[in-house]
């Protein structure tokens, strides 16, 4: 079975375009934005995702697309333009490499949303069939790549998989989780000790395993996806992970919640204070049901592993 994947040299993406390498049952081709002296032969420069990429040659004889590529982690995105920017790719970029992939018969394609979709934060966890609740540019424009989606393999016969997954987390992992993991593992005391919310994330590799289940899965085909590692996790105990992992002490001290709310108001932070101290829960259980899927990695793994590579890459921690 031959792959193309896009986004093959992103966070999640080099990890799964390295396993799929090494799995003799596929052939997979990586889209990326620029070679950069690459000598991977299965490597394809595409440049910008935009409605004006050619994937013809890439998309040549590819039974399945997985579409990781995507404009993300931007955090100055209050204006308009950014809006349009995160459509330029996201959506026009997305639906551009669908079309293509549907008139040179793709058999399935594979889109890794996002939970954002859905919503920020949750009182009774998350599923498939929560209302789209889009909070910010990013999780917009996926959603309304997830329509444009829908509609074009619904014309083509392109079988369709949406995954939404929240913070996938890992020790290369970009934005909020690595600024999170750069301050955890300093030695220093934590105002989080009394943090009891409940959030569900997913280790990168239980991610990658999952998205190889679904390449040929006959009961993936158009079906949406809400998947985690299976244990919810409060702030605290996520602290505690890390810096027994890390050989620290723990060092938290109390803070009630309503101290942060305020403060979120005060210094209008008030989505990150969310991100931290908020409730996002999801129920993953149509994955495990349907596909019969269960993570090969618990939390305790995860982070256990994540701290492993971060330490051996030499990430300066401060001490």
């Amino acid at each position: 079975m031959k792959l193309l994947l896009t986004g093959a040299t992103g966070f999640i993406g080099s990890k799964l375009f390295n396993f799929i390498q090494n799995d003799n049952q596929f052939e997979v081709k990586g889209c990326v934005r620029m070679l950069k002296g690459s000598d991977n032969l299965n490597l394809v420069e595409i440049g910008d995702l935009s409605d004006m990429s050619d994937y013809s040659t890439a998309l040549n004889n590819v039974d399945v697309v997985i579409h990781l590529a995507a404009r993300a982690h931007v955090f100055n995105v209050n204006s308009l333009d950014s809006l349009s920017e995160f459509r330029k790719v996201n959506v026009d970029g997305t639906l551009h490499l669908a079309r293509q992939a549907a008139k040179l018969n793709v058999k399935r394609f594979i889109y890794i949303s996002s939970i954002g979709v859905v919503g920020v934060n949750s009182v009774n966890p998350f599923t498939e069939l929560s209302n789209p609740e889009p909070h910010d540019f990013y999780s917009l424009s996926k959603y309304e790549a997830e329509i444009g989606l829908k509609s074009i393999c619904n014309e083509n016969g392109m079988e369709l998989v949406i995954i939404r997954p929240p913070l996938v987390y890992g020790a290369d992992a970009p934005g909020n989780f690595a600024k999170f993991l750069n301050l955890t593992s300093r030695r220093i005391p934590l105002p989080f000790k009394i943090i009891n919310n409940h959030r569900s994330m997913i280790y990168v590799e239980n991610l990658i395993d999952f998205i190889v289940k679904c390449i040929d899965h006959p009961l993936a085909a158009n079906e949406t996806f809400l998947i985690s590692d299976g244990e919810d996790i409060s702030l605290h105990t996520l602290i505690e992970f890390i810096r027994k992992s890390l050989g620290q002490p723990i060092w938290l001290f109390p803070v009630p919640s309503f101290c942060f709310q305020f403060a979120a108001l005060l210094f209008n932070k008030k989505r990150l204070v969310d991100g931290l101290i908020g409730d996002l829960q999801v129920d993953s259980s149509k994955a495990r049901q349907l596909l019969d899927w269960n993570p090969p990695f618990s939390v305790a793994d995860g982070i256990a592993a994540t701290v492993y590579d971060y330490k051996n890459r030499n990430i300066k921690c401060c001490e």
